[in-house]
């Protein structure tokens, strides 16, 4: 598939309302998701007191297929669909890779947050940057700035000081490596599900959300954990739904003029989101190297969203 550069296109149409409309959409697109997201961490932190981590990761995927399925039922009926591109047979490859890294990067992210902070994770997730365009470099030879490269490199140390437990020996945490791992698994992700952008965004979350759902649940109860009680079920689909379904939802729509690399660097302001929500709503005390970090983290998404001059 060749890629679209929406760059190229503002060029073409310079200076007209339409170019604004070009670059403003996907881009409110693209911040939109990442609002939805960061609601993901302190709830499902939450909600892990009483839910295994894997059935949590299970149902949150089940609730983004369940939801975007009862929207695209609607869209139907309301006639506001439009002509989207279905899935082919020759778009497997990268539905199969999408499917697996998404049973995968949530049950890392669960296991994650339920033996480090809302905050810690939070903020981690922001290496999804750094593994998404150094794989979109890799794989899709998208190319990478020397600013860019400042901020993979500032995002990377601030990631190294949110995975250390304890600074006098230098130990890492094992909740915080994996986040890292799940970020990595959601680098891959992005890029294999930048490859379907131009098909139908809410066909493509309504796969995601059911067959790595579905996957998830099953590896819950093959590794012996209880299902959650009715209640429990019923607040993880509806986070499901809003953290993921709506989320992707509009993340794939930005990848579809942005690209793999750019759509991430907007989806930045998710865990700054995320990191607040979990010290105001889990009352979650920073420590120095959080701060640290986050200061050095917002330096790293302050070169990523800053304009390149020529």
């Amino acid at each position: 598939m060749k890629n679209r550069n929406p760059e190229a296109t503002v060029q073409v149409l310079h200076g007209g309302e339409k170019s604004v409309n070009v670059v403003t959409k996907p881009v409110f697109y693209a911040i939109l998701a990442a609002a939805l997201y960061a609601l993901n961490s302190p709830l499902s932190k939450l909600l892990l007191r009483d839910v295994p981590p894997i059935m949590m990761a299970g149902f949150l995927y089940l609730g983004a297929g369940l939801g975007m399925t009862g929207m695209g039922t609607l869209r139907k009926r309301t006639g506001h669909g439009g002509r989207e591109v279905r899935l082919t047979r020759k778009d497997l490859p990268y539905t199969l890779g999408m499917i697996v890294l998404d049973i995968a990067a949530p049950i890392f992210l669960m296991i994650g947050l339920s033996r480090t902070t809302a905050a810690n994770a939070s903020l981690l997730n922001n290496f999804e940057i750094v593994a998404t365009s150094l794989i979109a470099m890799l794989l899709f030879r998208e190319q990478i700035s020397r600013q860019l490269w400042a901020a993979i490199g500032l995002i990377t140390l601030s990631s190294i000081l949110l995975s250390v437990e304890d600074a006098g020996s230098f130990r890492f945490s094992v909740g915080s490596l994996f986040v890292l791992l799940a970020c990595t698994c959601w680098g891959l992700e992005n890029n294999c599900t930048r490859c379907l952008s131009r098909c139908d965004p809410l066909e493509i979350v309504v796969v995601k959300g059911f067959c790595s759902g579905i996957g998830s649940v099953l590896i819950g109860f093959a590794v012996g954990e209880s299902l959650p009680v009715f209640g429990d079920i019923l607040k993880i689909l509806l986070l499901g739904f809003v953290a993921y379904g709506l989320s992707i939802y509009f993340y794939v729509y930005a990848q579809r003029y942005l690209g793999a690399a750019k759509t991430s660097a907007y989806y930045a302001v998710a865990p700054f989101i995320g990191a607040f929500l979990s010290l105001l709503i889990l009352r979650e005390k920073p420590g120095v190297l959080f701060l640290i970090a986050l200061a050095i983290m917002i330096c790293g998404v302050w070169l990523i969203n800053r304009p390149v001059k020529d």
